[in-house]
């Protein structure tokens, strides 16, 4: 291990070491993020963008006694390091491992939950706040922000309550022109600005309040640390502008912060990715399936209008903001507007496509009731990452829009079982819809090499029989029904079975449900969102109302936050697996 950094176990040692030492570290330190995320995979750029930073601020203040939030938490990797976490880095993002994102059940130095953006500087400024009501006015709450992530409403919100307080609260800036991918609209410009020395107009922060000072140097050990010294006696809320670069050190990751952001693996000497040489067609990923498919659909169809809240590259989107730049609008990091600013576009006649992952879509949770089902406006909303996402775990995990999205009336719910059901969605939606609907789908590849077949009308509302069977019907949602079909393969005599592909979870197919629950005596729901008030839900409640009396057995991710892990092994801990799922069935066998 490396000389200086292995007896670094607290913030405490840190403060034993001179310049030269601490210079030492820095080095030390990226070295030792790279060679691990290099084989364990994570979050890279972000982190090795703020290692001069992230010592200072522990040389420079108390910490936990000193309050330090890191928003988002993808550049937290060397603060986890630096606080008792090194031996056990190499679990980052594993199951049972410590987190990838800032956890304040993992440590006392992690002050707030994290994963989401833009939301530190409101919960710095609450825990100022507290400090000041308890008579405390020497604690240091600090909140460390991204220029994607300042730009969001909440920062602005919590900027514009702390411009009017007493609180004691610095605000840093990590100003690295990018998020996941780069940064957008005039703010963007106007830090550009300001870093160029261009900036005519006053200083927005000033503005607000703040004490300003910068741009100054984040690489530039010595001057954060002077700068951070002085900060220390300065009342009221401040604000340092700090200019990093995303992935420094490593030469590919400062080249594409793109790709370099959660790269997968790849040589740690070299930098270079390491590509797995498949030796057959692979099927696509679904994001891509989306993206290649709005083209498609958007050269004839001009109403067609993209959407996403900063994430261009993840959703696809990307395909169709090269393809037709006029028509296709990353927002930046701003689920609320996008989804309002698609409502007003639909009632202009266009057809709005509006791309936001699943756990973001809560961020905009009254905008989709107020501004889009109230007014029954035809937004299609495309809710990639629903399901369980795997190692970034609870906070990105999109397990919870079926329950929330089914209270919604006028709401059209559809989870396709592979990439041409969500093909052949797409294309229905954009024919024409009398009500928004949102199409869910997961994370990562589909089932289907060959899914790039002639579009076909999807009926709104109905589900299809994938096998037929005389006692127990299985009913899945979306791509779950891929392991209720490995499942029910794999056992003796599934003559047993039934297994339905609802497809939609609002409206359901009652007709079908009817038939279901007149023939099979025990029902079995699968899907791969929360069990309660999801899918499963729903169908109790249809049999309830209609008064039907069969057994109901609910298969789904149990009520609690589930952590990190691979997709395979959070399934299998929710019995939801292939696996698992076989078990159950052959149990009911048995017990007939």
């Amino acid at each position: 291990m490396s000389k200086i950094l292995q007896h670094i176990n607290s913030p405490d040692d840190l403060k034993t070491l001179n310049q030269e030492q601490l210079l030492l570290l820095a080095k030390e330190l990226r070295e030792f993020i790279i060679n691990i995320v290099a084989t364990k995979e994570g979050h890279l750029g972000a982190s090795l963008g703020v290692i001069e930073l992230t010592i200072a601020l522990h040389y420079v203040f108390n910490t936990p006694t000193d309050q330090l939030i890191w928003d988002v938490g993808h550049q937290a990797y060397g603060h986890k390091i630096l606080t008792g976490r090194r031996d056990i880095f190499e679990t980052n993002r594993q199951l049972n491992g410590i987190s990838g994102f800032p956890k304040r059940k993992e440590s006392e130095y992690d002050a707030f939950g994290v994963g989401h953006s833009s939301t530190s500087i409101s919960a710095a400024l609450g825990m100022a706040i507290a400090s000041r009501i308890k008579g405390d006015l020497n604690t240091q709450h600090i909140a460390v922000i991204g220029d994607a992530s300042i730009a969001s409403g909440m920062a602005f919100e919590g900027l514009n309550h702390a411009g009017v307080s007493k609180a004691n609260l610095l605000v840093i800036l990590n100003d690295n022109a990018i998020g996941i991918d780069p940064s957008v609209g005039a703010l963007k410009q106007y830090l550009t600005n300001v870093k160029k020395g261009t900036q005519k107009q006053d200083n927005i922060f000033e503005a607000l309040n703040f004490d300003y000072s910068g741009p100054i140097n984040g690489h530039d050990l010595p001057a954060l640390i002077n700068e951070l010294e002085r900060l220390k006696s300065v009342k009221g809320p401040k604000f340092l502008h700090v200019i990093t670069t995303k992935g420094k050190g490593l030469k590919q990751a400062e080249a594409d912060q793109v790709k370099y952001h959660a790269p997968g693996q790849f040589d740690a000497k070299s930098g270079e990715l390491i590509t797995k040489n498949e030796t057959k067609p692979q099927p696509p990923k679904y994001q891509d399936v989306f993206g290649h498919t709005i083209v498609e659909l958007a050269k004839t169809n001009q109403k067609i209008v993209g959407i996403t809240p900063a994430m261009p590259t993840g959703s696809s989107l990307k395909y169709m903001m090269e393809a037709f730049p006029d028509r296709a609008f990353d927002v930046g990091i701003a689920e609320q507007h996008a989804v309002t600013l698609a409502a007003g576009m639909a009632t202009q006649g266009l057809i709005p496509f509006c791309n936001i992952y699943s756990t973001f879509m809560q961020r905009a949770y009254d905008q989709v009731i107020h501004d889009v089902a109230t007014q029954n406006l035809p937004v299609i909303f495309c809710l990639d990452r629903a399901g369980l996402v795997g190692q970034d775990g609870a906070t990105h995990h999109g397990v919870f829009d079926l329950a929330y999205l089914r209270c919604i009336p006028n709401l059209i719910i559809f989870a396709p079982r592979n990439e041409v059901e969500l093909r052949n969605m797409l294309y229905t939606a954009q024919l024409g819809l009398n009500h928004p609907i949102a199409i869910r789908y997961p994370r990562g590849r589909g089932i289907t090499v060959d899914w790039k077949q002639p579009f076909s009308k999807i009926e709104i509302g109905k589900g299809v029989q994938l096998i037929e069977g005389k006692e127990v019907a299985v009913l899945s949602i979306g791509t779950i029904s891929k392991n209720v079909t490995e499942a029910l393969n794999s056992i003796e005599n599934p003559e047993t079975f039934s297994h339905y592909d609802m497809r939609f979870v609002k409206p359901l197919d009652a007709a079908l449900l009817h038939s279901v629950l007149k023939k099979h005596s025990t029902i079995i729901t699968v899907e791969d969102g929360t069990v309660s008030g999801g899918f499963g839900s729903a169908i109790i409640e249809f049999a309830a109302k209609h008064n039907y009396k069969n057994n109901f057995i609910t298969k789904g991710i149990k009520d609690e936050f589930i952590e990190h892990g691979t997709t395979e092994e959070l399934q299998k801990l929710n019995g939801v697996d292939s696996e698992s799922l076989k078990n159950l069935f052959e149990s009911i066998k048995k017990a007939d």
